[in-house]
């Protein structure tokens, strides 16, 4: 695995992911755009891992695509002319943000910096993101002299509303991380020494509920905010919930509520 993006399990049932180009403020390659995807997938069918903390290394969480030393990308076929290649690409990076919200796992997203492009896309594909109080939100897609790209016209005026995003879509005007919280863009504003701490304080009260019941919750929150009506909503959390019942692990759950220690789950 690329050394480009750092992997470690801070906690048992938490894997983190770092971001580590710092003297590029961990833009991206396009290799790194292969390998965060190929994470993504091993994550998805591993039943130890609970929780994902992306967080970058250095003094940004991520400045966007690197404009001068991305490389190739893989997805561009040699025998495709450009307009097709840059399609492939665009397509194939966009499954980044759908993988993040279709992850079983939560992840919370702890921006250490600067963050701009594919990094704002990062911040609103996770579930939660906590931002250090020296972080600053950009869009730069501008200066790559393209539009909204990677479901950013989808995720951010859901976080924000529609005239916060269009602001922040039409121009470069920096989001700092205390007007970030007050408008909705991260969860909250913590002192930089303290961020990780905060990531993970958050992980652990996930990791004592039922894997099932947060991965079921988890696809509930997300895709019942384009459900066709209440009604449709209620039906789709019932569902999950009568699945997450039955689980061995739901006995145990509230097995070690009564006799107040940690739950031991075996994704049963």
């Amino acid at each position: 695995m690329s050394d480009d993006i750092l992997i470690d399990e801070p906690i048992a049932g938490v894997r983190r992911l770092t971001l580590n180009r710092p003297e590029a403020l961990n833009a991206f390659t396009f290799a790194m755009y292969h390998t965060l995807l190929s994470i993504f997938e091993g994550i998805r069918a591993d039943p130890d891992v609970r929780v994902v903390v992306l967080t970058g290394s250095g003094r940004g969480f991520c400045s966007g695509h690197d404009l001068k030393n991305a490389g190739s990308s893989p997805w561009a076929g040699e025998k495709l002319g450009k307009v097709y290649a840059n399609r492939a690409t665009m397509t194939a990076l966009g499954t980044i943000p759908v993988a993040m919200r279709t992850l079983p796992q939560p992840i919370i997203a702890a921006i250490n910096g600067v963050t701009a492009g594919i990094g704002l896309t990062l911040t609103l594909a996770s579930d939660m993101a906590i931002a250090s109080r020296s972080a600053k939100f950009i869009n730069t897609i501008h200066n790559a002299a393209t539009g909204t790209e990677l479901g950013l016209s989808y995720l951010l005026p859901r976080a924000v509303g529609s005239q916060r995003a269009a602001e922040m879509l039409y121009t470069a005007r920096p989001i700092l991380a205390d007007e970030a919280e007050r408008i909705g863009l991260i969860l909250r504003a913590v002192e930089d020494d303290k961020l990780i701490d905060e990531a993970l304080a958050i992980a652990k009260g996930i990791i004592v509920n039922v894997p099932l019941g947060i991965a079921l919750t988890k696809q509930s929150l997300w895709l019942n905010q384009s459900a066709s009506s209440f009604e449709a909503a209620v039906e789709f959390e019932a569902r999950a919930a009568a699945m997450a019942l039955s689980t061995e692990d739901a006995v145990e759950k509230r097995k070690a509520f009564w006799e107040k220690r940690a739950p031991e789950f075996n994704n049963r």
